[in-house]
């Protein structure tokens, strides 16, 4: 092969890698509100709603992305990374999403029931055998009553599982679990698992709703059916296909200029820091992989996987779910023994959850609202995203304070679907 060939195809290849490059990581287009029916006045409302939370020390600062008929309408940083002088909120800033990753741990277990790797109503124990022998708790005595059925993998997915999360002020089988140290940060999830095999049900499998480490198992559980780490598994399946570029367990250094102070509110009402960047635990690789909630991600990254789940489990050439497979995910799966549902002690008779994301119920109306068959979750740090299919459209507010408080998640709700025109 001649030089001028040579570089020819040199150029042709380059070229080809460019192309495939960025087809793959196509960002979500821009538009109006009025340009996908969305009133630009109402959507410039919410950064003042954003900022009157920061004023009033509610907040350092979030990130609401809004988009609608797949393109981004509305995207604002508001705020501080780590409060007083510190760096301003970007659009590319870090957070700790928590539990927005149970519905990614989710999707990724929904791609191995599609590949025939795993089955819906498989027994736990059939890939994790120390939950074989399991027994449900009772006050009466220490051996427990039997099982009436074993744990499914559909019980994980919506929290009917048995399992509960070792909250220091739940129940004696909550107590259990900080005893033995079950979430031990140091230890990989094949050793949370056989700690949680030793341990008592608080339930019956299927009988309740009880938001729980039943995601983490489930992580556990892609572990052994794929056969690699499930942060191996989520980068090759979920992140790189969508182009989540930023999504991981961990923060490295290049990146840790962006990644958002973590707060939490006093009993005086002031915030306090209660983790920095530089010391974050996220800093390191973890050996406990949390399907449940240890992923950091954006508002972008978060956007693209939201908008795979609203096309029916496609994003650009990537394919990662039938739309059959979505549907299924995002209908109620509780039991009537299971509903209504409660969370942290408060009832919730309009929602549902489905297969790793809380699903609002239909009403008994054909004048169904914007928000009919609306899904979503929300994370520790007071994050949050909904998807509304009947609207096409989709929120995701990211920011760092604990508890989880809802307050600007109740304010921007209703303003956002009071800006549907048509």
């Amino acid at each position: 092969m001649n030089m001028s060939r040579t570089i020819v195809v040199a150029c042709s290849i380059t070229l080809v890698c460019i192309v495939i490059r960025r087809a793959s990581s196509d960002e979500l287009p821009r538009a109006t509100p009025a340009e996908v029916g969305l009133s630009s006045a109402k959507l410039d409302k919410i950064r003042s709603v954003v900022q009157a939370a920061v004023d009033k020390g509610q907040t350092t600062g979030a990130v609401v992305l809004v988009a609608r008929h797949g393109k981004v309408v509305s995207l604002d940083a508001i705020g501080r990374m780590d409060g007083g002088n510190g760096p301003e909120v970007r659009p590319d800033t870090l957070f700790r999403i928590y539990s927005m990753t149970k519905p990614i741990t989710s999707v990724a277990a929904l791609m191995l029931v599609e590949k025939g790797r795993i089955k819906l109503d498989d027994a736990v124990s059939l890939y994790l055998p120390e939950f074989k022998e399991q027994r449900v708790y009772t006050a009466a005595g220490t051996e427990g009553a039997a099982v009436k059925r074993e744990m499914t993998i559909r019980d994980l997915m919506r929290h009917t599982s048995g399992l509960t999360y070792g909250m220091p002020n739940g129940t004696a089988v909550d107590k259990l679990y900080i005893a033995n140290d079950v979430e031990d940060g140091r230890e990989d999830l094949a050793t949370m698992v056989r700690k949680l095999g030793k341990l008592p049900l608080q339930d019956q499998p299927g009988a309740r709703f009880n938001y729980s480490l039943s995601t983490d198992v489930l992580g556990r559980i892609i572990e052994v059916a794929a056969g690699q780490p499930l942060d191996t598994y989520m980068r090759n399946r979920i992140f790189k296909p969508l182009d989540m570029r930023d999504t991981g367990f961990e923060v490295d250094d290049v990146n840790v200029g962006r990644f958002a102070t973590r707060y939490q509110m006093g009993r005086n009402g002031t915030l306090v820091t209660t983790e920095t960047p530089s010391k974050s635990h996220f800093r390191m690789h973890p050996k406990l992989l949390s399907g449940g909630g240890g992923l950091v991600s954006t508002a972008r990254d978060y956007a693209r996987f939201c908008q795979m789940l609203l096309n029916g489990g496609k994003l650009g050439r990537a394919r990662l779910l039938r739309p059959e497979t979505v549907r299924e995910m995002t209908t109620n799966q509780l039991p009537p023994e299971a509903m209504p549902m409660s969370l942290g002690g408060f009832r919730l008779p309009n929602l549902g959850f489905g297969l790793g994301v809380s699903v609002q119920l239909e009403p008994n109306s054909s004048t169904a609202g914007p928000n009919a068959g609306e899904y979503g979750w929300s994370g520790a740090a007071s994050t949050f995203f909904w998807v509304a299919p009947r609207a096409d459209l989709f929120v995701v507010i990211l920011q760092q304070v604990e508890p989880l408080n809802i307050g600007l998640q109740l304010a921007l709700k209703p303003l956002i679907y009071s800006a549907i025109e048509k």
